[in-house]
């Protein structure tokens, strides 16, 4: 018998840590956004707002999967609108659910949120991988429950593909761009000692834990002295209304062997970073920047060939560089995924029913490329 157990304080999820731990590593190509380190940290500094519905289901008392909900308002160009979808809000590409069964997941949760009092006016599952791990998985049990879907693109991100080797790789690369990034080592060492420090602790549970906050604080400090000191996108490393949750967003990561930073050095001076989280070799780029003093050495060009290639040493299996300055990130990258968004619009929510018709005239307007992410208040 399939049950369905919906929980709605955080605090009570610590009692299902053990089960959330051994079905993420069985989750197809999982990240660390799926872990439960991730959702405590990121609902404790943005949950105040929202409404936590983590479903756990189970099938003869045996667990099946995790689908991690939440109800969320977001202001739209026909009002303010509550929205059931992922906790994810666009930190990484890709979510879905936990577990080694997602269509025994989702069917259940999915009828679980339709037997139950509605507390949404929108369900929206978005940052869904559909050509690599659902499979159409999402829209087919949304229609099996009863939630009719609309698909839309959501965003973009160029991926690199490392199950080849780095030469192969690197030679795929156009040319003149290669030796341009060469003439750009060769300028940077030019000017003293180049050196890449990359930093991937191996967890609590390994006795490797040290979040190392001075490469932290220096991965701020350049992200300080950069153009992201004035981002009005709040979510720089150096971004006040981010600072406090990604610092705790680390720990967690270092306790869980979640992280890869990595900082180039010149003459032992840290003048660009990399920041990334990574899971069972999937690597998932959050932010970079360099000191623009050095600007016309390319140290964040010169970096991202050090970590690639590092990365290729390591057996890596993909960099997923994440969404957005996808024409600085072109020629790394292999591929261009893109994240869909199904969302069910109930006849009964006038609202709904407003901006499925909006969207339906952005999608003419804009073609099958337009993203929805570009513009949220739709």
């Amino acid at each position: 018998m399939i049950r369905v157990e919906e929980v709605n304080d955080a605090y009570e999820l610590t009692s299902y840590r053990l089960l959330w731990n051994s079905l993420l590593p069985q989750t197809r190509q999982a990240t660390f956004f799926q872990s439960l380190d991730w959702l405590s940290v990121y609902w404790k500094h943005f949950g105040q707002d929202q409404r936590l519905r983590v479903l756990i289901v189970t099938s003869g008392g045996r667990p099946v999967g995790i689908l991690p909900l939440a109800v969320r308002t977001e202001p739209t160009r026909v009002g303010p609108v509550r929205v059931l979808t992922y906790p994810l809000h666009d930190w990484g590409t890709f979510y879905g659910p936990i577990g080694p069964n997602p269509t025994a997941t989702l069917t259940a949760a999915l009828r679980h949120v339709r037997q139950t009092p509605r507390d949404w006016d929108l369900l929206d599952l978005r940052w869904v991988d559909l050509k690599c791990c659902d499979r159409g998985r999402t829209p087919a049990a949304m229609q099996r429950i009863g939630f009719p879907p609309r698909r839309q693109g959501w965003n973009q991100a160029p991926v690199v593909d490392m199950a080849c080797g780095w030469d192969e790789y690197w030679n795929g690369r156009p040319k003149k761009w290669r030796h341009n990034v060469f003439r750009l080592r060769r300028r940077l060492a030019e000017r003293g000692e180049v050196a890449h420090v990359r930093y991937r602790p191996d967890g609590a549970a390994n006795g490797d834990a040290d979040p190392r906050w001075d490469l932290f604080d220096a991965c701020v400090k350049i992200g300080r002295e950069s153009w992201q000191a004035s981002s009005t996108d709040g979510k720089a490393l150096c971004h006040a209304t981010v600072r406090d949750f990604l610092r705790e967003t680390h720990r967690a990561a270092s306790q869980a062997g979640s992280i890869d930073l990595n900082l180039l050095l010149l003459d032992k001076k840290p003048i660009a970073f990399v920041y990334n989280y990574h899971y069972q070799g999937r690597v998932c780029g959050l932010r970079r920047g360099f000191d623009p003093q050095y600007t016309a050495a390319g140290p964040g060009t010169v970096l991202q060939y050090m970590m690639l290639e590092d990365g290729f040493r390591r057996e890596d299996s993909c960099y997923d560089m994440g969404a957005g300055s996808l024409d600085g990130k072109r020629y790394w990258q292999t591929s261009l995924a893109t994240s869909y968004r199904f969302t069910h619009f109930p006849l009964s929510i006038a609202r709904a029913q407003l901006l499925r018709i909006e969207r339906w005239f952005q999608d003419r307007l804009h073609g099958p490329r337009y993203l929805a992410c570009a513009t949220q208040t739709a």
